[in-house]
């Protein structure tokens, strides 16, 4: 018997193997009323990725949710059991976790389970769940910001992934860190690495300086024991790497090194494995620029990337100066610029997108293939009301050449503004196989 026919169909053996994977039908969307004003539950979309247009919302069951990243139950580190058929998806400032059913109608989750925030807190101490990843041993596992108070917490949430039940927590004893955000494991290596935001209840009410000063955001890098699940070693970027946001490793399953982005410092970080121990080096800085009526030059604001499945390709947003770039990583410590779109911002850029854009590009999404990528422009309700007043909200597709080079699509554009039930804003886009931040490989 040919085993390779044994595994799931969207699940993949390597990075080689996931770049031939069939080009997506159709996306999933986070999207949320959160900060429009509009009195609605917050909505996973479905939308049709030919015709460029949502097909089915599944509201969830509360207003005030704020949802943001999540994940699936099972992906290809996880290559053995039953496909993907559920999406994790957490309210990071309610701090409930939805499970949502799709394999029964792709095109038409529904939600099957509802955990509240009482039942993490009593399980876990933690509150405002982020990241979402599966990980082999039937675990879904799910950074947490938060203690029950809206302190900073650096904890991890675990859940079973056939029956959804909070197992507790993922570390197993010992130090951890301050603060928390996105994570990222490398199995082969035996490794997992995380980054950090900041404290909720200084991040929740808006963006405020005095607060970085004052240390309620981050600016380290933690690695841990994967398979004894202990924080084995701290890298602090320092002043010029605050508040290091989205860690990508490459889909290389024997790689050691990868990119994280400093957000308020606007620099991009090669991680890398050096004498048994990690470090990290300054790769790319976008220049602050200064802008009448800001009390301090305004950064770019690097609030997502991502690699290409072949590792050739890094991404990444500048959410207020409003530029996308592509960077050639074929050597991580020399990454060249390949391609720049000006997708809104506040400098006032023409549009490369042939249309007027409000706000800046925020979440990025790559197909497998790496020829189609997603961009959205709502990054939290409250510093999208703040640094975006009156924001309108989009999902766009942007053509990526095999060699570089970016292109938006004229004919793919999702209006999330101009709704008959009020304006909704987006989010993480999910694709329905996997996409190039859900696969890890063992």
């Amino acid at each position: 018997m040919n085993h390779e026919h044994e595994k799931p169909a969207s699940f993949y053996a390597s990075p080689k193997d996931a770049l031939k994977a069939p080009p997506e039908e159709f996306l999933y969307l986070a999207c949320l009323h959160e900060g429009t004003g509009v009195d609605a539950p917050d909505f996973i979309a479905v939308v049709d990725a030919e015709q460029g247009r949502i097909v089915h919302e599944t509201p969830m069951p509360n207003v005030g949710d704020e949802l943001h990243h999540y994940g699936w139950n099972r992906c290809s580190s996880a290559c053995h059991g039953p496909d993907r058929s559920h999406l994790i998806v957490p309210g990071f400032r309610s701090s409930r976790i939805h499970i949502l059913n799709v394999a029964d109608d792709p095109r038409a989750p529904r939600i099957e389970k509802v955990i509240e925030p009482d039942e993490l807190i009593d399980k876990t101490g933690y509150t405002r769940p982020h990241t979402v990843h599966c990980m082999p041993g039937d675990n879904v596992v799910v950074s947490m910001l938060g203690d029950a108070d809206g302190n900073g917490a650096g904890g991890f949430a675990v859940l079973d992934a056939k029956t959804f039940e909070v197992k507790g927590r993922w570390e197993n004893g010992g130090e951890k860190p301050p603060l928390n955000y996105d994570f990222w494991y490398q199995p082969r290596k035996n490794v997992l690495i995380s980054s950090e935001f900041g404290e909720p209840n200084a991040y929740e009410k808006g963006f405020d300086l005095d607060d970085v000063a004052a240390g309620r955001y981050g600016s380290r890098l933690h690695f841990w024991n994967l398979e004894e699940r202990t924080l084995t070693q701290t890298v602090d970027l320092g002043e010029t790497g605050l508040i290091p946001l989205e860690v990508r490793w490459l889909h290389d399953p024997d790689a050691e090194e990868g990119f994280v982005g400093a957000a308020l410092s606007s620099t991009m970080w090669r991680f890398r494995r050096d004498n048994g121990g990690w470090d990290a080096d300054q790769v790319i800085a976008v220049e602050s620029v200064e802008l009448e009526g800001w009390p301090f030059p305004v950064p770019g604001l690097i609030t997502d990337l991502l690699l290409s499945m072949d590792d050739r390709f890094l991404y990444f947003s500048d959410w207020l100066h409003g530029d996308l770039r592509q960077y050639d990583v074929s050597d991580p410590s020399n990454p060249k610029l390949t391609g720049r779109l000006w997708l809104g911002g506040l400098l006032g850029k023409p549009s490369d997108a042939g249309r007027e854009l409000n706000g800046g590009p925020q979440m990025i999404q790559l197909s497998l293939d790496g020829r189609r990528l997603y961009v959205t422009n709502s990054l939290y309700s409250t510093w999208d009301n703040q640094f975006y007043p009156g924001l309108r909200s989009w999902l766009l597709r942007v053509d990526c050449g095999p060699d570089g080079g970016m292109e938006v699509d004229r004919n793919f554009f999702v209006d999330l503004d101009d709704r008959p039930g009020g304006p909704a804003r987006a989010h993480e886009v999910r694709l329905q196989n996997g996409d190039c931040t859900t696969e890890i490989f063992q």
